[in-house]
């Protein structure tokens, strides 16, 4: 059967009914151009901001609409709130969708559009908003993160994982980096999730790990070419619509930076710590220590720092050198009082286990590099079961 096309998808989709119920979200621009990749569908649609709470059902008849194309094994709709809107029009408040019973705009009436709601706001200054709701069986849910990319935060994150499950807990790990997704080349998973009944995705899974990406939803040479958000709502999908099971921890690998993903996780899930991955040198530095200061400011602990590629020992001779410096994230962590969780040696073995999909703690677990990785998952336990440090209720962000 030939790969659906992009117009074929456009030309389904405009069977829905735009907001304001007088044409198709098609018709009215609304629809971002289709990502169609084997089967799978990724759209967005794009709503007035102050009326997104209220257009779920437009988004559930959307996807509706996709599942029921032929050639569609698995569709993925999220919302994209636009406080400019898209149209001329787009500056009123719009009413809600038709309930998705009637998705396709036909002969049925459609129901009255739903009340104006507003999103919650958060209290008087002090005060926490609204109590975030957990992913259901996840105990603990840990992000880790980086100031800046090409320090080896993912790497750090899957062999954390693997690290925490060594020493006897249940673990899963989620790739947040839409726009950069290495979980399935790290763990050499190849395939796709498959959907469970009530529109839930079963997680990937390997050395024992539950693992879910857009990488598994998308082929890797795929450029995922969204605004903010659009990632928003995708990683809110990915936590929420994935049937992750018990788990006593999740791992949250962060795409780099201090953008929309970490305030998504931080307004979204609550985050029982950061995990802060710098390279020693000072130009990675200034940017860890962004990293913390974000976390800091949404009250999420920050339960430590990994100096990685600390140094580098020669597989021949033995001698050590210090390439990009040595302990600038240990004397980092010292003066910011959070704790150091351990150095990595810049080695081959893992770079190379990472290449291959088989990250050294378990393809190589009574090696030095396991048995550091091990011990930093350790520090991290200890300070999940301390509260982290500095923990405090986390506030619910709003983004204006």
């Amino acid at each position: 059967m030939p790969e659906l096309s992009k117009e074929e998808v456009l030309r389904a989709l405009s069977r829905v009914k735009s907001p304001d119920l007088e044409s198709d979200i098609v018709t009215e621009k609304l629809v971002s151009e289709p990502i169609v990749s084997g089967g799978k569908v990724i759209v967005s649609i794009t709503v007035p901001a102050e009326a997104a709470n209220v257009l779920e059902p437009l988004r559930e008849a959307a996807q509706k609409v996709l599942e029921n194309l032929e050639g569609v094994e698995q569709a993925m709709v999220v919302l994209t709130a636009d406080r400019r809107g898209t149209s001329p029009q787009a500056g009123a408040p719009r009413p809600a969708a038709p309930q998705p019973s009637s998705p396709m705009g036909g002969a049925s009436a459609p129901q009255q559009p739903a009340p104006q709601q507003q999103a919650p706001r958060p209290g008087p200054a002090g005060q926490a908003g609204p109590q975030k709701v957990g992913v259901p069986g996840v105990k603990k849910i840990i992000a880790v993160a980086s100031g800046k990319g090409g320090v080896g935060k993912s790497t750090t994150a899957v062999n954390l994982a693997l690290g925490l499950k060594a020493n006897g807990l249940s673990v899963g790990i989620l790739d947040a980096d839409v726009y950069g997704p290495s979980l399935p080349r790290l763990l050499g998973i190849s395939g796709r999730p498959r959907e469970l009944e009530g529109k839930v995705i079963e997680p990937m899974e390997n050395f024992g790990l539950k693992v879910m990406s857009m990488g598994f939803l998308v082929e890797e040479e795929t450029p995922m070419i969204w605004r903010g958000p659009m990632v928003m709502s995708a990683l809110s999908q990915l936590l929420r619509e994935v049937a992750w099971g018990e788990l006593d921890v999740l791992v949250v690998d962060m795409p780099p930076g201090t953008g929309d993903a970490q305030l998504t996780m931080a307004q979204q899930v609550p985050l029982a710590g950061a995990v802060i991955v710098s390279t020693p040198q000072d130009l990675a530095l200034i940017d860890a220590r962004k990293g913390i200061n974000m976390f800091n400011r949404v009250n999420v602990p920050v339960l430590g720092i990994v100096e990685n590629m600390s140094y580098f020992l020669c597989p021949h001779c033995g001698e050590r050198s210090d390439i990009f410096g040595h302990g600038g994230a240990e004397h980092e962590a010292e003066r910011i009082d959070v704790p150091f969780l351990g150095a990595v040696p810049l080695h081959m073995a893992i770079r190379e286990t990472s290449d291959s999909g088989k990250p050294v703690v378990a393809s190589d677990p009574d090696s030095e590099h396991a048995r550091i990785y091990r011990l930093i998952a350790a520090r991290v336990m200890e300070g999940l079961q301390e509260g982290g440090a500095g923990a405090r209720q986390a506030p619910r962000i709003v983004v204006e």
